[in-house]
């Protein structure tokens, strides 16, 4: 039997492994990081989103070093061929579902849990502070806390990690604001639920937040 949680009892998955999963885009011009157009043009933050996706593609890959996870791009724009190409054919390619960003995390968490994994990490690919260290504390912490949070200094998280699906922690949130974090919160406070939060970061969203990334270009 799974544990109780409000009104709702979650059955935990096999013991199979663990997955990461990074959401991304394909780096089409003036599809992609459309805030940093201003200060970078429309390649130019296409570019941006090139090498922040392959920067934390490297520090997944180096993860996969230290222990045995499940690695999968979520991804918006392109196809799966094009994703292949451009990131390697050793990932698993998954196009996001339509909706808000809690309908897809929703998904993906769901899709993990009932697949694959007992633990799952989801994070994106505007924070390059992320590194091989808070990402395996995330795993480990999953054993046994139910909810783990990456602090992000916007107001939101940079990371979640469960180990069971949790619905209701993508109802109800203002994403894009400054609110997501407290009424992620609110919601797990609600639910009882055991919660560890990461080390605060910060994203990189807008042209002053540049300065972030620079200390990471060759």
């Amino acid at each position: 039997m799974g544990k109780q949680i409000g009104n709702n009892i979650y059955l935990n998955a096999p013991i199979r492994g663990e997955t990461l999963i990074i959401y991304s885009r394909y780096p089409e011009a003036g599809k992609t990081k459309t805030r940093m157009i201003p200060a970078l043009g429309a390649a130019g933050a296409a570019e941006l989103q090139r090498q922040m996706s392959e920067h934390t593609l490297n520090t997944a890959r180096q993860l996969q070093e230290k222990r045995k996870i499940n690695l999968e791009v979520h991804f918006a724009g392109g196809n799966e061929q094009l994703m292949s190409a451009w990131l390697g054919e050793d990932l698993d390619y998954i196009a996001q579902v339509d909706g808000d960003l809690g309908d897809k995390m929703n998904s993906s968490f769901s899709r993990a849990f009932n697949t694959s994994s007992q633990r799952v990490v989801t994070i994106g690919i505007d924070c390059p502070d992320i590194n091989v260290n808070i990402l395996d504390r995330a795993f480990n912490l999953l054993e046994k806390q139910d909810l783990v949070l990456g602090v992000a200094s916007d107001g939101g998280y940079y990371l979640i990690g469960l180990n069971q699906i949790i619905p209701e922690l993508f109802q109800k949130i203002h994403w894009g604001s400054d609110r997501v974090l407290n009424q992620t919160k609110a919601i797990a406070n609600q639910l009882n639920l055991e919660t560890n939060y990461l080390t605060t970061l910060s994203d990189v969203d807008r042209p002053e937040d540049l300065t972030i990334w620079q200390k990471y270009q060759k």
